[in-house]
């Protein structure tokens, strides 16, 4: 397992990210002053966003249903915790979006390689309430995949 979003595992046989990107921002308050330079203020953290993208290749690594997964969890609204395969724990993660590129077609239109980049925010640790639940998300997900 390289990593967890909740109990979605990404590993070879769901999804494989190619990088692992993080941008974290901190806030500055600015106040215009007459004659010198603005005063700056420390205002807090910004925000902080993961990226992963990836190549998908169904039949070799990975299945299309695991992006239709993740859909499905981004569609609840709700947080995911995020822990990395060496434990290490990044808090709770919403997913703000979802690009896929398809290219390499089979004849009836399968995709041989799918392109995607999944883009996380983390919200605030102390909202539990944001938090998926296993139950409700594993048995909607195999639902929607069976009808």
């Amino acid at each position: 397992m390289m990593m967890s979003l909740g109990m979605f595992l990404f590993s070879l046989e769901t999804l494989v990210y190619q990088e692992f990107q993080r941008q974290t921002e901190w806030r500055h308050a600015s106040t215009s002053r007459i004659g010198t330079n603005p005063a700056r203020q420390f205002a807090g953290r910004g925000d902080d966003t993961i990226t992963l993208p990836g190549v998908l290749i169904p039949g070799l690594a990975g299945t299309a249903l695991s992006l239709d997964t993740l859909r499905y969890m981004a569609d609840t609204g709700k947080a995911w915790p995020l822990v990395e395969g060496t434990g290490r724990i990044y808090g709770a993660w919403v997913i703000e979006s979802l690009h896929e590129t398809r290219s390499v077609f089979f004849s009836d239109g399968t995709a041989r390689r799918i392109e995607f980049t999944l883009t996380l925010q983390r919200i605030d640790d102390g909202k539990v309430d944001l938090l998926g639940t296993l139950t409700s998300t594993a048995g909607n997900v195999l639902r929607r995949v069976l009808m």
